[in-house]
């Protein structure tokens, strides 16, 4: 991987993070995942190890979670 993956859910504190993380690395060295929208992306979310949601996954594996949005759980409903 050589990006880093940011999941969210859609919920405004997943869209700040969105804004913050972007200001932070650059839009071109991260893709945005909204597993709220595109739910076929959870289970990629879910093998990378992301427990809720926003959650950065960084280009060497490590999975980043941030202020707590809501649980992998909760988005599959």
């Amino acid at each position: 991987m050589s990006k880093s993956i940011f999941y969210h859910a859609g919920c405004p504190v997943c869209v700040s993070a969105e804004h913050d993380i972007i200001d932070l690395v650059g839009s071109d060295n991260v893709d945005i995942v909204n597993i709220g929208e595109d739910r076929n992306r959870i289970a990629d979310a879910e093998a990378a190890g992301v427990q809720s949601v926003p959650a950065l996954v960084t280009p060497n594996g490590n999975t980043l979670h941030l202020n707590f949005g809501a649980s992998i759980e909760d988005v599959k409903g």
